[in-house]
């Protein structure tokens, strides 16, 4: 998951630039969408990003970008083809006609799994054709940039680890990326432009730059918490919002001069200086600005949310000791995407109500987990995006948020093909829960019993998950199974068979437990 980062794992940047020496070229390629992408489900059961445009609904996931146009009765898959590779997708941006799409993916550095920028895709004519770009890079030399009259050393950034872009804004002359070690960076939107700039922001213990200052600082991300980027919000093509893992960064001339809002220099203060996700909402001609401040280096910093109605000269929290990830709003409603699920408020943070269980009535699929990473609204249909699936519910009067939801979930069918299987598999119980999938094949009735059971190795009965439970013919089920056995407790370590049984059929499979 890639919104799902630790500030420790930036300790290793120092490791990465004293063992690979790349340089990466910044060639375009161009592709066309075609008919015949349509697809009954989503690419992927992880979704990182959420992004509503008009009628059309777009979902980063960890197996590429995918849309529905129909509220989830069809999908369109972009993994695999016109370009796209089945990289996860970090950042989605829309404006007018315009899409970028970030990717990412895992690499390995020293046996340790490194966050890797997959590139950027991009289109003009909102999704007909595409374009890709590696993802941005500087030359393996120590260059300045000019700021003023000042010369600032830069260091560069040469490879793609660590380099990964969590967030992208787009203003009317530029495009702008957050990618963490690959600090901030702005193009122009004119696809003949390649060159991508890099933005000077505070380090850590300056609160306000200008090119009339004197700058003596250098431009890193080792040696600045504030030079990590991790999110970034326009307002307009002169207000800019930038959250980093030392604060919020404001400029209100284009990205020129910048003042920085941190735990420690306000009295008003946001609750922590690590920022992952930054939105503005409108509401009754106010700005509110609201930030996901999760605790960085600070001990006496909270993660939670933070908000502003005077422009970051002074801030309010609330949910605080909730890792956010995501924020969206519908006129005076504000909802968060947590850890522990999805939040709403609709007065400003004094009271919440939570998501509770995601369960579908209908398909009786349920979420294992709550975790929530993405939120997206239409209208009064609000989206969730998470480890888990894709999720919607409705919140208006007559059906209040919460109360009903419709899930997706991709999987591989097995109906008519007399076969069930287990997923994940292996698991572990310690952290994840398998789902047993299965079909019932269309028959005389409309509805069969269904009997599921664990067994260990020795064919000793572990767990009874369903029994004589009612399902209907011509459908596909899953069921959960978190790794405890009949007493609550966690099985251990070991292979353990199930049995699928419907009326005279008796289907086996195999999960490999691993704590």
């Amino acid at each position: 998951m890639f919104k799902n980062i630790h500030l420790l794992s930036l300790i290793m940047l120092s490791i990465l630039y004293s063992h690979i020496d790349l340089v990466y070229s910044q060639s375009l390629k161009t592709y066309q969408i075609k008919s015949g992408f349509g697809s009954p489900l989503p690419p992927s059961n992880a979704i990182n990003d959420i992004v509503v445009n008009n009628d059309t609904i777009w979902f980063g996931t960890e197996r590429g970008l995918c849309f529905t146009t129909d509220d989830g009765n069809s999908w369109f898959n972009l993994a695999n083809s016109y370009g796209f590779d089945n990289k996860g997708v970090s950042a989605i941006a829309i404006k007018g006609n315009n899409i970028w799409v970030a990717l990412g993916y895992i690499t390995y550095l020293d046996n340790e799994p490194v966050q890797t920028g997959g590139g950027i895709h991009y289109s003009t004519d909102h999704g007909n054709t595409w374009h890709y770009i590696p993802q941005p890079v500087d030359h393996n030399v120590i260059d300045t940039i000019v700021y003023g009259n000042n010369k600032v050393i830069a260091l560069p950034t040469t490879v793609p680890q660590f380099n990964i872009t969590f967030d992208i804004a787009i203003s009317s002359n530029y495009v702008w990326i957050a990618s963490w070690a690959g600090m901030l960076r702005r193009k122009h939107i004119h696809p003949d432009s390649t060159t991508w700039e890099r933005i000077i922001l505070p380090t850590d213990n300056l609160n306000y730059i200008s090119p009339f200052d004197s700058i003596t600082f250098e431009l890193s991300p080792v040696a600045n918490n504030n030079h990590k980027v991790f999110s970034i919000y326009i307002s307009n093509d002169s207000t800019i919002w930038v959250g980093t893992a030392g604060g919020i960064n404001k400029s209100t001339d284009g990205g020129t001069s910048w003042q920085k809002f941190s735990h420690e220099n306000q009295s008003q203060a946001i609750s922590g200086n690590f920022v992952v996700a930054l939105n503005e909402q409108t509401w009754r001609n106010n700005k509110i600005m609201w930030a996901a401040t999760v605790n960085a280096d600070n001990p006496n910093e909270i993660k939670g949310l933070s908000f502003s109605f005077d422009g970051g000269e002074s801030w309010k929290t609330t949910l605080l000791g909730e890792w956010v990830h995501n924020i969206a709003f519908k006129d005076s409603i504000v909802y968060a995407a947590t850890d522990n699920g999805l939040f709403r408020t609709s007065d400003f943070g004094n009271s919440w109500t939570s998501s509770g269980d995601i369960y579908d009535t209908e398909s009786l699929q349920k979420f294992a987990l709550r975790e929530c990473y993405c939120v997206g609204i239409k209208g009064d249909t609000v989206w969730y995006g998470g480890p888990e699936g894709i999720a919607y519910t409705i919140d208006s009067p007559l059906k209040p948020f919460g109360t009903q939801w419709k899930i997706f979930r991709t999987y591989e069918s097995v109906l008519n093909r007399n076969k069930t299987y287990a997923y994940p598999n292996p698991f572990a119980p310690d952290d994840e829960s398998t789902r047993i999938h299965y079909a019932i094949e269309n028959g005389s009735s409309a509805t069969q019993s269904v009997t599921i059971r664990i067994f260990d190795f020795a064919m000793h009965p572990v767990r009874t998950i369903i029994q004589n439970a009612p399902r209907q013919t011509g459908k596909e089920y899953d069921e959960i199974w978190d790794g405890k056995n009949n007493n609550n407790t966690v099985v251990a370590n070991g292979v353990y068979f199930y049995c699928v049984e419907t009326g005279n059929s008796k289907q086996w499979g195999k999960i490999l437990v691993l704590r």
